[in-house]
């Protein structure tokens, strides 16, 4: 999490950079918002409908449970993903919000079987940083985690308003990570197992990075 970033992943954010610079300000703007909305859609609404965490409270019981939720959530993913790439350019347009509700569904899922309180807005950033950390660039990677470091006592300093939340960068590292994967999936014929193979293994990552930021946290009270 702490390495400096390589000499490619370097030459990549600058090219990415420079390609953003290239976007009206105006286009930006309308996709921050509809992130934004539809992330807050999902944080608000799966609040409710979180898994219960196990009865049993020991940490492989409660790991054992994760891996199962990640294990069905990339086959849930898996299968949206063959599914709208095999639909063309429009069905696989719709995979972006599809695809982020599925990852935020498991976050939400993993966070109440380890035990945390999905209900509390602070848990809820904390969510949004574990999804930067598994979708973000090596440098920004780095910036994300000294947040999560000791998080209980930073937690506190945080605004009480979840829309001074860095939105902006929160889309445009997400929208780099996955650019090249998506496009791929939006080409005929490869599409469909594209998209399968690019959802199967984000869910992946993102339910390792879960798993490794709560026992961050667990682990070091």
């Amino acid at each position: 999490m702490l390495r400096d970033p390589s000499i490619l992943s370097r030459l990549s954010k600058k090219v990415q950079t420079r390609v953003n610079s290239w976007i009206p300000e105006k286009v930006h703007n309308a996709i921050t918002t509809a992130i934004k909305q539809m992330i807050r859609a999902v944080l608000f609404g799966a609040t409710y409908t979180a898994v219960k965490p196990p009865e049993d409270s020991t940490l492989e019981t409660r790991e054992a449970a994760v891996m199962q939720r990640i294990e069905f959530y990339r086959k849930t993913a898996a299968v949206e993903g063959g599914i709208t790439g095999a639909g063309g350019f429009l069905l696989g347009l719709a995979d972006f919000p599809i695809l982020i509700g599925i990852k935020l569904k498991l976050l939400f899922d993993i966070a109440s079987i380890y035990g945390f309180n999905v209900k509390d807005y602070k848990e809820r950033v904390y969510l949004l940083h574990i999804f930067e950390l598994a979708f973000s660039s090596d440098s920004h990677r780095k910036k994300v985690y000294l947040k999560m470091e000791d998080w209980d006592q930073k937690s506190k300093e945080l605004p009480d308003d979840i829309n001074q939340f860095d939105w902006r960068n929160f889309q445009q590292e997400y929208r780099d990570y996955i650019d090249l994967a998506k496009m791929a999936q939006l080409l005929p014929i490869i599409g469909a197992p594209v998209g399968a193979i690019v959802n199967y293994r984000m869910i992946k990552k993102l339910g390792t990075t879960a798993m490794n930021a709560y026992r961050m946290r667990l682990l070091t009270n």
